[in-house]
């Protein structure tokens, strides 16, 4: 080496990382035309692992605290460059600081819908979105898996090759789980849990704790998501002719509040006439009907008739139950009741 040379060297005696920025994994100390004093001292903070490399080989990996450099403290650097106990010279080697801080709030996407097969629909095509959060726990790993020799590695180029594997798990664990979507988009807790199970040895091999995992939803396609909110609504419906009479009630008052609105209130009560018209008619045929059953069952008349639902008994008592839950009016319910009586009685 010639004075020159000599003279541009310069001997670095610190060795740090202060993270200024986020999203950086791995930060190669700068080492151009350098060497590391003898007995230098290197500090890893608490949020970080320094990998020492020399020529193309992992030597050391040094965890928090703060080390004095020396063939003691760098045994396997000392094996590689066969140095005595006496050693002392500067020496050439490079050096990787990398960051173990936990990464909260990732992200993840299912960018195509997933198809599975489901017990309710048949074959239905999800999509779903969530977070995650993890952690560097082994540097020497990372290193040789993923970061390599580059000066910078970041935590956007890491994710991509991490949200690659939670898709591909997140298919498999959907389409193996057998379980409906009704109750999957019910219970995202447990889904979360049972793909955070599969993804931890694939994130382990890059050196990476896998520290939480959720599923935030998991949605159908709308045309599927329409005809679901139908039969969710058909079924909060129940009896259509109750929902029907309730329609009309609410629509009275309301009627009455808007301009026009005794047409509104003449439209409605032509609609509750027409629908007492049809009960009158039915409740005609129906009472023809039970008084030819009991003249040829004279005996087990009485026990029919109390047992019949067009009953002039039941269809009073079915009305009262009306009036108790508010489904009809005080004035509904005694027109309904005098035109029952009236048949009866007539």
């Amino acid at each position: 080496m010639g004075l020159g040379s000599f003279i541009k060297k310069q001997f670095i005696d610190i060795l740090q990382w202060t993270e200024d920025g986020d999203g950086v994994l791995v930060w190669k100390h700068p080492m151009e035309d350098n060497e590391i004093q003898y007995g230098a001292s290197l500090t890893v903070r608490e949020s970080q692992q320094a990998v020492f490399i020399n020529e193309g080989k992992l030597a050391d990996v040094f965890g928090p605290g703060m080390h004095t450099l020396t063939t003691q403290t760098l045994p396997v650097l000392t094996y590689l460059q066969n140095w005595d106990k006496l050693f002392e010279s500067p020496f050439k080697s490079d050096v990787y600081f990398v960051s173990t801080r936990l990464q909260l709030g990732r992200k993840w996407g299912t960018p195509q819908p997933i198809t599975i097969r489901d017990k309710d629909f048949g074959m239905v095509r999800l999509r779903a979105f969530g977070s995650y959060s993890y952690s560097v726990t082994d540097a020497a790993k990372l290193f040789s898996a993923v970061s390599g020799t580059r000066e910078v590695y970041t935590r956007d180029e890491l994710e991509v090759q991490l949200r690659n594997l939670v898709l591909a798990t997140i298919t498999n664990t959907l389409a193996a789980s057998d379980v409906p979507f009704l109750d999957m988009a019910g219970n995202q807790l447990l889904m979360g849990d049972a793909v955070k199970q599969h993804l931890v040895e694939p994130f382990a091999n890059y050196g990476i704790a896998l520290d939480a995992f959720v599923v935030e939803n998991i949605s159908l396609p709308e045309e599927l998501q329409k005809a679901i909110d139908t039969r969710i609504s058909m079924g909060m419906i129940g009896n259509m002719g109750t929902y029907a009479q309730y329609q009309t009630a609410q629509a009275i008052p309301l009627a009455a509040q808007n301009e026009g609105g005794i047409a509104g209130i003449g439209a409605s009560l032509a609609a509750g006439l027409q629908f007492g018209q049809m009960m009158a008619n039915s409740t005609a045929s129906n009472m023809a009907a039970a008084t030819a059953a009991a003249a040829t069952a004279p005996v087990a008349a009485p026990a029919a008739a109390a047992a019949d639902p067009t009953s002039p008994e039941a269809r009073l008592e079915k009305l009262k139950g009306l009036l108790d839950k508010g489904l009809i009016s005080a004035a509904d319910y005694d027109s309904a009741k005098a035109e029952i009586l009236k048949q009866l009685i007539g």
